[in-house]
């Protein structure tokens, strides 16, 4: 359905605001609650298969773990009673807490409070049980060795954690709900292969957990109505929907939302993971939704509350990582992408009503999740645009914008159906994906090409610790042209991605042996017809991506070394060498021509950016010619998350000027911070030229503007124009900022005046207070525009 105009009712009522006080009130702590669970119920099963140990886990995990709900709310269901408590998962990660317990609360980035019986408690109780046995010590004795010996260039992830990032089938979910899938497993049960038995098993068991976990939410409603007289008819309205749920599919609207965050709790129950995505969710919900209208039964204002008590939920959970990962993944990113628009199966362009209550959604909560994407193409629909920008000019950073055009061909050339192609969700940041039949292995490893261009530069050895790490291919010096020295860094780049593909494929053996997954797996296309868990390869599609790190800072170092080195001959070899072994103290000079004297990657310098896309190119074309251990392909993006400011630590001085240990480049297709001096268009131009097919896995342009820029209704069809040729120039992911960098710099002298700040980080939003110091100043310094 096209929608001409759209036009919003009111700010949102007082329960919303009541409940957003609540949530963001809350103390947030360390949870040992259902790691005590998960150990009692392992002790008991000790002979029982991974698939059982790990079911019963679950289900006993939905029986016990206590549950809560506030009088308010219309949408119920958490994973703890408290809200954004960090969960301890043994199964996963255990060393990491051991060590990190005491000092979780105290640490830079994305801290936890932690009661100190709960310290006690995990070193008698859970630590003994598990020492050696979690997924991270299991890696740790298998390929330690490996992945250490390429962590300042590659970093392996999902070392301590379940497997996240995907999109589970929300439609077959809300059709049959646990009983239906239940029936299902049972029914397969009675004529599947012995080697089958226990994922069909598995499958029965965590469903019977699923319904019992609903009913004890219609329960505890029902119980506390008689306390709470002003809600109680909406209390014991929602208790019978979670008994409705435990019986039968979805019917109405309130029963579809509620029945889907429950899904998505269970998920996070089972798994602990990030980056369970809802996806096409104004597709997937607006059936309900249509028929609740056009039956009288709801109104578009109660619709919008019900959503807006979804999005407090999806706030309400985060994940806990250990101190190396939040400094990659900052602010809590747990990445509940829900993507409105785009087209639809038969390439027209698509959205109705639920599109824009959604906007209305994130302009009126402006909360970190979900994290919201609007799908753009060549005929997207001029009211859902401009209601877009109207909701990313109130400076939440959000909604974020994906390219039709340039996403949905390049997605077919990977093997993935036409059909599924143009259905298309995104997870977590900016990961690519299909809906309900894809494990897409996102996450696999970030590749730093800049500290592959160091090594190249100095005989294999870190200009930080002096460390052999790669092979001594010769440096700056010995190389008598710039193609030797390209053919140098293409040697050692091979010598890299060697080493990281057999890591990635015991990260995802070790998965298959420590954490299968029946809940996941019930829910994604194909594992119920082959009996077969998703980290075994039961999905229909099985891909595994890995994030270059990043392109900017590697094309203004190329260029720098180049026109300045090669070229004009203006910098000797072995000057540039000895002052990037200083850190340029001593070649300050230097360092400012380097800086300033040649031209930079995002100010549309063709020969720039083409230095930039060759080597993105070759990264993705060698990565192809790998299979991961579920028999999928490799494909690569560009995004960082907040990778680029520890990978930046990892990295010494460079050609392009840039000093030791600093940032690297934000985003993934963004220029480097403060480099792009000529205007918007001239970076979506330079961004252009890198080929789509390198960010298959995602790619992340993040841009900056003044909220001034948005005052006017000139403003915002200049805006509703720029994205327009965002689209025309195929370019797959753009996101803003829309602050002034006085506000941010006053948030840092004052933070507590600023507590509800959001930005924008690196295809996520956060709250800016709680970023750490280096992250906080890397967002000031990049530009802002006031024009386009």
């Amino acid at each position: 359905m096209v929608l001409n105009i759209w036009t919003k009712e009111g700010p949102p009522v007082e329960r919303i605001q009541i409940l957003k006080d609540k949530m963001l009130s809350q103390p947030r702590f360390v949870s040992i609650e259902q790691a005590l669970i998960i150990t009692r119920t392992y002790k008991e099963h000790e002979t029982d298969s991974a698939q059982m140990k790990r079911a019963y886990s679950l289900y006993n995990s939905l029986h016990e773990l206590e549950i809560g709900i506030e009088p308010e709310e219309l949408i119920v269901g958490n994973r703890t009673k408290g809200v954004r408590y960090g969960v301890v998962f043994p199964e996963s990660g255990i060393s990491w807490v051991d060590r990190e317990l005491e000092t979780i609360s105290t640490r830079p980035q994305d801290k936890f409070l932690v009661r100190d019986e709960d310290i006690e408690i995990f070193r008698k109780e859970i630590l003994p049980y598990w020492k050696g046995k979690s997924l991270e010590d299991v890696l740790r004795s298998r390929a330690g060795k490996e992945i250490d010996a390429i962590s300042k260039v590659v970093k392996i992830n999902q070392k301590d954690h379940a497997q996240g990032h995907i999109c589970p089938n929300v439609k077959e979910w809300l059709e049959k709900g646990p009983s239906g899938l239940q029936r299902e497993a049972q029914e397969h049960l009675l004529t599947c292969a012995e080697e089958q038995k226990d994922f069909y098993r598995s499958v029965a068991l965590v469903m019977d957990g699923v319904k019992d976990f609903m009913m004890r939410y219609h329960d505890l409603l029902n119980q506390e109505a008689d306390e709470n007289p002003r809600y109680a008819s909406d209390m014991k309205k929602v208790a019978e929907i979670c008994k409705n749920l435990s019986q039968r599919p979805a019917q109405t609207f309130h029963e579809a939302v509620q029945s889907l965050w429950f899904l998505f709790v269970v998920l996070h129950m089972e798994s602990n993971a990030s980056s369970f995505s809802p996806g096409r969710l104004d597709k997937t919900l607006y059936p309900y939704y249509k028929k609740d209208i056009d039956e009288l039964r709801i109104n578009d204002q109660e619709a919008l509350e019900i959503i807006e008590c979804l999005w407090l939920k999806f706030n309400q959970i985060v994940y806990l990582r250990n101190k190396n990962s939040a400094k990659y993944f900052a602010g809590f990113p747990i990445g509940f992408n829900i993507a409105v628009g785009g087209v639809d199966e038969d390439g027209n362009d698509f959205c109705n009503e639920l599109s824009h209550l959604f906007l209305d959604a994130q302009e009126d909560l402006g909360l970190p999740q979900p994290n919201l994407s609007v799908r753009l193409h060549k005929h997207t629909n001029e009211a859902l645009l401009r209601h877009a920008v109207r909701v990313v000019s109130k400076g939440s950073g959000m909604p974020q914008f994906f390219n039709d055009k340039a996403i949905i061909h390049e997605l077919q050339k990977l093997g993935i159906s036409s059909k599924d192609a143009k259905d298309y969700a995104i997870v977590g940041c900016v990961e690519l994906t299909t809906q309900g039949n894809n494990l897409g292995w996102s996450d696999a490893a970030m590749f730093n090409m800049n500290k592959v261009l160091e090594l190249t530069l100095n005989h294999g050895r870190c200009l930080i610790t002096h460390d052999q790490l790669g092979p001594d291919l010769g440096s700056l010096s010995t190389y008598e042209t710039f193609e030797d020295l390209e053919n140098a860094f293409q040697t050692m780049m091979l010598y890299f991605i060697k080493k990281m593909i057999p890591c990635c494929e015991e990260v995802e053996k070790a998965h298959i042996d420590i954490l299968p997954t029946a809940f996941l797996s019930s829910v994604i296309d194909d594992c119920m017809e082959k009996g077969m868990d998703v980290t075994r390869g039961g999905a229909h599609y099985n891909l595994s991506g890995i994030q270059m790190i990043q392109v900017a800072n590697l094309a203004d170092s190329m260029a720098a070394i180049k026109m300045m080195v090669y070229d004009q001959k203006r910098i000797s070899a072995i000057d540039l060498e000895t002052a990037l072994e200083h850190d340029f103290k001593g070649f300050e000079v230097m360092r400012q021509m380097l800086l300033n004297r040649v031209p930079k990657y995002g100010n549309d310098v063709e020969w720039v950016d083409q230095l930039g896309a060759k080597w993105a190119q070759f990264f993705r074309d060698t990565l192809r010619n790998y299979t991961n251990y579920r028999g999928g392909l490799y494909h690569s993006g560009m995004y960082t998350v907040s990778a680029h400011v520890p990978m930046g630590q990892n990295v010494g001085a460079s050609a392009d000027g840039r000093l030791s240990q600093t940032p690297l480049a934000d985003g993934g297709l963004s220029a480097v911070y403060g480099r792009d001096l000529k205007g918007p268009t001239a970076v979506l131009k330079s961004v252009s030229r890198l080929n789509d097919d390198c960010t298959t896995n995602g790619g992340l342009l993040n841009m900056k503007f003044l909220p001034e820029f948005f005052k006017t209704e000139t403003g915002i069809q200049k805006f509703c124009s720029f994205l327009r040729t965002f689209v025309d120039l195929e370019i797959p992911h753009i996101q803003f900022n829309v602050v002034r960098r006085e506000d941010l710099l006053a948030a840092q002298k004052h933070p507590e005046q600023y507590s509800s700040l959001t930005v924008r980080v690196a295809g996520y939003t956060a709250y800016f207070t709680e970023l750490a110091g280096d992250l906080q100043n890397e967002i000031i310094a990049r530009t802002s525009y006031d024009n386009i």
